[in-house]
């Protein structure tokens, strides 16, 4: 067995994730491995430094209003539930670990948000061109947007086609250079309550993050939307930016304070990916050593880990 994988599989073994077999392989490497005996040793001893930080745990209180909180919250959303069981009941698949069942319900978290009634609040976008079968040069000064229906992007021209309603359905079309098109997804994806519709101007501004007005979007997406399956999303388009502080920064903000593990394992990973670029920072290595042991979810406990021991070599 490589070094190399029995490297990154030490944490597995530290923490009980590894099959029987799985362990007696790492465990017979071991043995006659000095350095990756070494490199166990460390990952055993920072465990025990770690672990002698105090926990705090969430009062009995605090627990129980949780519990009425996430019933009252299941109890509005019944419909939703229902609905997206239907949609995806063909999806027949059992979550073998942690992450894949962290992963699953920021998925059903997304489709049950995507089931919602759509609603905005009135928006005038300014003037810009509007194409429809009927409707031709009209001024979006004088109109009040109450849906938006569908947004497609075109990967092959760059283009976008918005499908609204604006005293009547009237569908703006052009150019991601167009400031009204920019105007009308930034302001989807900050304050549309269709998490589908968000989903899709969310693909639609992805490969324009060099605009200051799209990047700030994408940040504030990433951070702030209330959908987990978004916040995913826009996670994975903000990893893709140029890492410049305000990106580093927004990362270390969901891995910090995002309540759904899967969008915590994804800032991970982010972090970890482009601290192999950059030289690791000490406020990020900090955050992992703190969240190795407080985290919620022992996986991310594991992951965070593992970033800890290959900040130090």
């Amino acid at each position: 067995m490589e070094c190399a994988k029995v490297q990154d599989g030490l944490p597995l073994l530290l923490y009980g994730e590894l099959s029987a077999s799985e362990m007696d392989s790492l465990q017979e490497h071991l043995k006659n491995c000095p350095n990756c005996r070494a490199e166990f040793e460390k990952l055993e001893k920072l465990q025990g430094i770690l672990a002698e930080r105090p926990l705090i745990e969430p009062d009995a209180a605090m627990l129980a209003e949780s519990r009425m909180a996430l019933q009252s919250t299941l109890d509005r959303e019944q419909h939703g539930w229902r609905a997206l069981w239907r949609n995806f009941e063909s999806l027949r698949f059992q979550p073998s670990s942690g992450l894949a069942l962290a992963l699953t319900l920021v998925l059903f978290g997304f489709g049950v948000g995507w089931g919602l009634r759509p609603r905005l609040n009135n928006f005038n976008p300014g003037s810009g061109a509007v194409n429809t079968a009927d409707t031709t040069n009209q001024d979006l000064d004088s109109m009040s947007i109450s849906r938006i229906s569908r947004i497609d992007p075109d990967p092959q021209t760059g283009g976008v086609k918005i499908i609204m309603d604006a005293q009547r359905r009237v569908t703006l079309e052009g150019s991601m250079d167009d400031p009204e098109i920019q105007r009308v997804l930034v302001y989807a994806m900050k304050n549309y309550d269709n998490p589908g519709i968000r989903r899709n101007t969310l693909d639609a501004l992805r490969n324009h993050a060099d605009n200051p007005t799209i990047r700030q979007a994408l940040i504030y997406a990433m951070q702030n939307d209330p959908n987990a399956g978004v916040r995913l999303e826009a996670l994975g388009a903000v990893s893709d930016m140029n890492s410049e502080g305000d990106v580093h920064d927004a990362l270390l903000s969901s891995l910090q304070h995002d309540s759904n593990p899967g969008v915590r394992v994804a800032a991970v990973d982010a972090l970890v990916d482009k601290s192999k670029e950059e030289d690791w920072d000490e406020p990020t290595t900090q955050a992992f050593s703190h969240l190795a042991t407080t985290d919620s979810n022992p996986y991310i406990r594991m992951k965070c880990a593992t970033a800890v021991l290959r900040a130090e070599r």
